[in-house]
């Protein structure tokens, strides 16, 4: 009986994640191997090695000869250490693979342990590491080795003989998995996390449905007094997070997603992928936000470019192109209406339009189409040429005040 190999193959197995008969089949490799060093043969079939699984018996055969495998000597010893060695890490190196990239997407806790060239190496067990590059590490924070870090799960590569766990604390997905734990609703699918956008360390917006009438998305995710979204917030250092009312309307879901600000009034072009979105001039602040990353945030989440104008700015553009296109005898103020209805409010936007959409969705002739478009196109040429020179004429005046001083 050999209890003893028997044991040391279970505290393997156990301590390392590694399949039990992996490592006896490793082990069997590696006696092959120090036999074929002793007797100096290159042939695998003629040389045969069994453990018992039950008793750690071990039997070994040369050309149908038993032979002892302890008696081998040293160096086979040496060699059947290596090759053994050598399997199990393979083997740890498979397990720890096929471990975590059934995780990937998944939040997880670990411990702070070292940078390396500003990367954050990640405790995640006794026997695993994970590296949290710079670009995944939430700006402004900093961990101290022995802390307590909870990261998502990236990516899970195999480089060089080595198992990467790529961490990360600034993908989006690493607030959707928060939300998952901390509002049950959430996992449990009454609410869906309907899109979501984010800038790291700064500010995340995320659109929210119940399927449930009875559960008010909004106020789920928020939680009684605050207390589920100020848990989320705590985990990302103060990082600011709005969370908006989904709708299948597109002007809904705009108007909501640019909130805190209030919303006059949204003209979409869905030939362009374009939101026009007109607000009051004490709103105008609110709606771009600081850096522009309200309304940044906003059309990511919505998935619509967003224009940001006050009433002054529209109707200055609807009434360029109405006087633009005017002159063109076959066009009334019914046909600058639907030019509105389309979403196209400038001689820009009618100039990047084209004529296709003016034939199929006003039913025109494509002759007043191309008449229309080319007087926008003119217009725009003009514009085009008076910003230019206002700018030229702005820096020279700069310049003379300069050489005044």
């Amino acid at each position: 009986m050999n209890q003893e190999l028997v044991r040391i193959v279970d505290n393997i197995a156990r301590d390392k994640n590694i399949d039990r008969e992996s490592i006896f089949c490793d082990l069997e490799d590696a006696m092959v191997s120090a036999a074929r060093k002793y007797f100096g043969t290159t042939d695998e079939s003629d040389i045969e090695v069994t453990i018992d699984r039950a008793t750690g018996e071990i039997t070994a055969y040369k050309d149908d000869v038993q032979i002892d495998i302890r008696k081998l000597g040293r160096i086979p010893a040496q060699t059947a250490k290596q090759v053994m060695i050598q399997k199990i890490k393979a083997d740890e190196r498979d397990s720890v693979y096929s471990e975590f990239v059934k995780r990937k997407g998944e939040n997880i806790n670990g411990v702070a342990g070292r940078y390396e060239g500003g990367s954050l190496v990640v405790n995640i067990s006794n026997r695993v590491e994970g590296i949290m590059p710079k670009s995944e590490q939430i700006s402004g924070e900093t961990h101290h080795p022995g802390e307590r870090i909870r990261c998502m799960i990236l990516d899970v590569r195999e480089q060089s003989n080595q198992i990467k766990i790529i961490l990360s604390r600034t993908h989006p997905d690493f607030i959707r998995r928060l939300f998952e734990i901390e509002v049950p609703e959430v996992s449990e699918g009454i609410i869906e996390i309907k899109s979501l956008a984010r800038e790291a360390g700064y500010r995340t917006k995320i659109a929210v449905h119940s399927y449930d009438d009875k559960v008010d998305a909004v106020g789920a995710c928020v939680g009684v007094r605050g207390s589920r979204i100020r848990n989320i917030v705590d985990e990302l250092s103060g990082e600011k997070i709005d969370i908006v009312r989904w709708s299948d309307s597109s002007q809904t879901l705009i108007a909501n997603a640019l909130k805190p600000a209030d919303v006059s009034e949204i003209a979409i072009c869905f030939e362009l992928g374009r939101a026009t979105v007109v607000v009051g001039e004490d709103q105008l602040s609110l709606a771009i936000g600081k850096h522009g990353q309200n309304v940044r945030l906003a059309a990511r989440l919505t998935g619509w470019d967003i224009d940001i104008l006050t009433p002054k700015e529209y109707n200055s553009g609807v009434e360029l192109l109405a006087g633009c296109i005017s002159e063109i005898e076959e066009v009334n103020d019914t046909f600058v209406d639907n030019l509105l209805a389309l979403g196209i409010i400038s001689v820009l936007d009618l100039e990047e339009v084209g004529t296709g959409p003016l034939v199929e969705e006003l039913a025109i002739e494509e002759v007043l189409a191309i008449k229309v478009v080319l007087a926008a196109a003119e217009k725009a040429k003009l514009l085009a040429a008076e910003k230019k020179r206002k700018q030229a004429e702005s820096i020279l005046d700069e310049g003379k005040g300069e050489s005044i001083d």
